[in-house]
């Protein structure tokens, strides 16, 4: 049998693979408890008749850049560091960069005197079609909310609304506005105090964001300062659930530097830098310094993990991820900014299957690539950080 499942109600040895499952005096345990959450709320999305099948990874997305996205933008205006990527219903990017990450010298024409003939910082929220046409721009300090000191993460639901984070050293809040910018909801506020995964007034400098947009829930990954995922209401605000790893209590404690030789960390580590939904109920977390996705039920019952080279020091592999288009999601897409690769997981092993670009300054590579969003044809647009400050996109090969 094969199904889009990621607990096996008959759990296999298992054994630390370079990538993939490894071993956790939880996963027996944990493996048959998602099992039986999973028979409730989970109907096979796919099934294939022999184990060749499920061996055959000829599907697995493949991708190539188109150099010439995006278009240059108007008004002598230049991108900081990508802070977040989203696509819409519409199949329309959204991008949420740092025009306070630029340098004076990127922006020679804005100084006083000017110092260049260009650039000016673009506004933090952009809007382009797939062509790579800017559509609109916003955002900003405004009246009626704290815009974050750092932004960080972006989000657009299914009603067109945009949400956003902030990782900024005060930055405890998301903001929630209209398409064309009208501020709508404020979570959260800025504050100084300390940093506390138990307390739902305030965040810990939020890294990502989801909306479930059947039950009115926005999902954070909450992130650069607390180590949880936690649910608001997407209407009013109201906090609804949070939990850390494996679906336990959130734990502030420091756990020190990852060591790969080391057992698993019971715990998150920061930043918890990703948070999506599956079309098969399930919310996938990237915690990132891990190397791992850790999988849960929407009422935060542990149900799987997944390492991605878990050898990797630094910042970590698991920066960003996005399914593949098929309505089973065979595919998990890793975006991994130590690497600076594209991995593919697939979704019912965790087994990696596919590793794509490469660290460099060229179209096509990558450096500190940070997140990104996929359209409905399978397309990805990422997000670089640091001293890239780029976006590209990623077509889809179909043949």
């Amino acid at each position: 049998m094969c199904a889009i499942s990621k607990a096996d109600s008959n759990p296999r040895p298992v054994t630390a693979p370079a990538s993939g499952r490894r071993p956790s005096r939880w996963q027996p345990l944990l493996r048959f408890a998602g099992a039986l959450a999973l028979v409730a709320a989970v109907v096979p999305l796919t099934a294939c008749n022999d184990s060749n099948a499920a061996d055959d990874h000829s599907a697995a997305p493949k991708f190539v850049v188109d150099p010439a996205w995006p278009k240059q933008l108007p008004n002598n205006w230049i991108i900081g560091q990508v802070a977040g990527v989203a696509v819409d219903r519409n199949d329309h990017i959204w991008v949420l960069h740092r025009p306070r990450s630029n340098t004076p010298d990127e922006l020679g024409a804005a100084q006083e005197p000017p110092r260049s003939e260009c650039c000016f910082p673009a506004p933090p929220v952009l809007k382009f079609d797939a062509e790579g046409n800017l559509l609109d721009s916003w955002g900003g300090e405004g009246e009626g909310y704290d815009w974050p000191t750092v932004e960080h993460g972006i989000w657009a639901d299914d009603s067109g609304n945009i949400w956003i984070g902030g990782n900024g050293g005060p930055d405890r809040q998301i903001l929630k506005f209209s398409p064309t910018g009208q501020f709508l909801l404020q979570i959260g506020h800025p504050s100084e105090d300390p940093l506390d995964s138990s307390r739902t007034d305030i965040l810990g400098r939020v890294a990502s964001l989801t909306v479930d947009d059947e039950a009115n829930e926005v999902y954070l990954a909450d992130g650069y300062g607390n180590k949880r995922v936690i649910v608001y209401d997407a209407q009013n605000g109201q906090f609804k659930r949070m939990w850390g790893a494996y679906g336990n209590v959130p734990d502030d404690t420091n756990p020190g530097p990852y060591d790969p030789a080391a057992p698993i960390a019971q715990q998150f580590r920061n930043p918890v830098h990703c948070v999506r939904l599956s079309n098969d109920g399930l919310v996938y977390v990237c915690d990132r310094v891990n190397n791992r996705i850790q999988v849960f039920t929407k009422a935060g019952g542990f149900v799987d993990e997944f390492f991605v080279r878990p050898e990797t020091r630094g910042n970590g592999s698991v920066w960003d991820l996005s399914f593949s288009t098929d309505f089973a999601q065979r595919y998990i897409v890793v975006i991994d900014g130590e690497n600076n690769v594209i991995w593919t997981v697939d979704r019912s092993t965790g087994d990696v299957v596919d590793k794509q670009a490469s660290r460099g300054r060229n179209a096509g590579q990558f450096h500190w690539v940070h997140q990104f969003g996929t359209d409905s044809n399978g397309n990805i647009y990422t997000g670089e950080v640091d001293t890239s400050k780029r976006l590209q996109k990623f077509v889809l090969k179909t043949d």
